[in-house]
């Protein structure tokens, strides 16, 4: 950690805490109940659900150390040590994890999407435009794949498609020309430059909306570094899977990207499968999951005034219901 970085991170202030506390708390307030919180981040939620409840185990699952770390000192904190049990993993390693601790079923289960706090408070991570720091966004540091490797050596239908489906950046073809262009005088490597080269090949008119420019171009690297669409893509039928008859999953999304898969995996289980052409539903085709939310919930005007950076999140939540034949 630099000497200009925050040695304690700022005050964390958990997206949707209430909502999630009331969604998830029906499933995990008997005695035993199981809640995997599979983006453990500072653990706001856990810590919420655990005081909430105090019959309730969480598993805990990150792959930044540096979360894991300041999470297992909140937790003790407050006097729930005994209750977690914290996971070095990607959440798309849920079946193994579970295995790994023989657990055959748990009452809920936590998704809050998105880059950490922490990551985004601390400049020498690179998760932030912001601040100039190292080209890095990986959640994992150890992971294999940093912003600044996709920046200098992807060729530019790649970047350009990667700036266009993850970042949803309309000027994606200009960006990438533009990177593809001064990466053969010098490489990139630091998070300050690359913004100022997405300002400068944004349009000035379109600048003056829509907040940072490079917001687009950061949130896209980020996504392709971590695969987080993929993990999110894995991690949701066997999150599903895993519920116990009552069990319920809740996921905040921070795109629309993000919001689509859910949507769609979550459908899967709250649709009839009766085959087209019964003359009536078929008791094994009934669905074995319901929703809980309408569509995709923002959060109050009250809250993204305290907290800006709840603004794009939504939450989607659903309930098993049977188990299928």
């Amino acid at each position: 950690m630099s000497a200009d970085e925050p040695r304690e991170p700022a005050l964390h202030v958990p997206v949707l805490l209430d909502r999630v506390v009331e969604l998830l708390g029906p499933a995990c307030s008997t005695d035993g109940a199981v809640l995997v919180d599979c983006t453990l981040g500072l653990a706001g939620h856990t810590l919420a659900m655990l005081d909430a409840h105090p019959g309730l185990r969480v598993i805990g699952l990150d792959r930044d150390p540096d979360a894991r770390a300041e999470a297992a000192r909140r937790i003790a904190a407050a006097g729930h040590g005994d209750r977690v049990t914290l996971v070095p993993a990607v959440f798309d390693e849920l079946p193994e994890v579970l295995a790994e601790l023989g657990v055959t079923e748990v009452q809920g289960v936590l998704l809050d999407l998105g880059v950490s706090s922490l990551q985004l408070d601390r400049p020498s991570r690179g998760f932030s435009y912001s601040a100039d720091a190292p080209l890095d966004m990986r959640m994992d540091p150890s992971g294999p794949l940093t912003a600044a490797d996709v920046v200098n050596t992807y060729p530019h239908g790649q970047l350009a498609r990667v700036l266009s489906t993850y970042g949803e950046e309309r000027f994606a073809g200009r960006i990438a020309s533009a990177i593809l262009r001064e990466r053969e005088k010098q490489p990139f490597t630091t998070t300050g430059r690359l913004a100022e080269l997405v300002r400068d090949s944004i349009p000035a008119a379109t600048r003056r909306t829509g907040g940072h420019p490079a917001k687009r171009t950061f949130q896209a690297l980020r996504i392709e570094v971590n695969d987080e669409l993929g993990v999110l893509t894995r991690v949701l039928p066997a999150a599903v899977d895993a519920l116990a008859v009552g069990g319920r999953i809740v996921v905040i999304t921070f795109h629309s990207l993000e919001d689509r898969i859910t949507k769609q995996a979550l459908a899967v289980g709250t649709t009839d499968s009766t085959p087209h052409g019964m003359p009536v539903p078929m008791p094994e085709h009934a669905p074995t999951m319901r929703l809980l939310t309408r569509g995709g919930e923002a959060p109050s005007e009250a809250e993204t005034t305290v907290n800006p950076r709840a603004a794009s999140a939504r939450v989607r939540a659903a309930e098993r219901t049977r188990r299928a034949a």
